[in-house]
């Protein structure tokens, strides 16, 4: 049998899949069984931020892998540690970790921390946490009642009580009351369509939740590990959330997520835990994609990078106004708003066709998430293969 009948006979159809199977891969480079080139301006949805079969990152997992792959979280953990640490100082936050394997456990985290925090806090039992409309925040049943999108809710309920949703951050004051235990925001929401929020609107609500001893999550499980140009999209906006969770990118492509918190004594033994959390493999991915994107962020060359993709696709959206109406994004998490949503399925499609991967975000964005670490080759032929796609529709 071939790969793709096995998939149909033995894996349940959770994914509507593309017909193309990938059997190499080199940076922002792909190749797949039949040998055609594709040019990747997605990263696997914003994970192998430091590319493809990174050279560095490989090295560091084999020789992790030749020595302990996992022993459990009942002993200290070298590179947990040192990955805590890393990514620790890389915020600029006085913070502690705790390391699971994907965003949704991450914000599942997140949440436990604030509702322990919120009956610590007092005699009123806070347990309500406020999300935004058109969030995405996991797909375990939690984060699925957190993410803020109706159409995500059907079939899988009933849910955890206490999840409520603001239309946009001016609403979030009015919603909070003496139940509150946290509120969860994306400063730019990657599912909802690339929105980007307001800074001033953002620093204010800090503010507010500081002054009522609300904590403030931010979820940058794709913001995070330099997407938007500084470590976290919260340096960016120059805000200090009690609560930032990361995954993707900060792995390169190893599972991994992580919860950050200045709530450092909240949590105590035996309230949470993950078996594979943070082991050997993970944490040392971890530690060598922090090193060198740090490199990167030092030397100017991410700054570099972020300026010639944007320019690049700035260009091509101010040749194509027909299709796309607004180019919208930060750094490397970038859309461009496609004039109705059956456009923009043709051109992801025809993109494809033509050897470059893009992703749709919302109803009507093209979102572009490519490594951080791609060529300018790799951007000028990728543009390249969006611009035939673009005279094919």
């Amino acid at each position: 049998m071939t790969i793709k009948e096995l998939d149909k006979k033995y894996v349940l159809p959770t994914y509507g899949r593309s017909d193309i199977e990938f059997v190499s891969a080199n940076n922002a480079t792909l190749r797949d069984s039949d040998g055609k080139k594709y040019i990747d301006f997605t990263s696997g949805i914003g994970v192998v931020s430091v590319g493809h079969a990174n050279e560095r990152v490989n090295r560091a997992i084999c020789e992790q892998i030749s020595n302990i792959t996992h022993i459990s979280n009942l002993y200290y953990i070298a590179p947990q540690a040192k990955a805590a640490q890393k990514v620790v100082e890389a915020s600029g936050y006085d913070m502690q970790c705790f390391f699971g394997n994907s965003g949704a456990e991450a914000n599942e985290g997140a949440i436990k921390i604030v509702r322990k925090h919120g009956e610590r806090d007092g005699e009123i039992k806070r347990y309500k946490i406020i999300t935004l409309q058109h969030s995405f925040h996991g797909r375990t049943i939690t984060t699925v009642k957190a993410t803020g999108q109706e159409s995500m809710h059907n079939y899988f309920g009933p849910f955890p009580d206490g999840f409520v949703y603001a239309d946009g951050i001016d609403e979030v004051e009015s919603l909070l009351d003496d139940h509150t235990a946290g509120v969860m925001i994306e400063l730019i929401q990657g599912e909802g369509g690339v929105e980007p929020q307001d800074k001033a609107k953002v620093q204010a609500l800090e503010k507010l939740l500081k002054e009522k001893k609300i904590p403030l999550i931010v979820d940058e499980v794709q913001t995070g590990a330099y997407r938007t140009g500084e470590f976290t999209a919260s340096q960016l906006y120059g805000i200090s959330p009690e609560i930032i969770t990361l995954a993707k990118g900060v792995g390169g492509g190893v599972p991994v997520g992580i919860v950050m918190t200045t709530l450092k004594n909240v949590l105590s033994a035996g309230d949470h835990g993950s078996t594979f959390g943070g082991n050997y493999l993970s944490s040392s991915a971890v530690c060598e994609v922090v090193d060198i994107l740090e490199e990167k962020k030092k030397s100017g060359e991410l700054e570099k990078t972020s300026l010639y993709f944007n320019q690049a696709l700035e260009a091509f959206y101010k040749k194509h106004k027909d299709i796309f109406t607004q180019k919208v994004g930060i750094g490397m998490m970038c859309g461009l708003r496609v004039k109705d949503a059956d456009t923009l399925t043709k051109i992801i499609n025809s993109a494809r066709e033509n050897g470059v991967m893009v992703l749709k975000a919302g109803r009507n964005t093209l979102r572009f998430l490519p490594p951080l670490t791609i060529t300018k080759e790799e951007i000028d032929e990728g543009f390249k293969a969006l611009t035939i796609t673009m005279s094919s529709l």
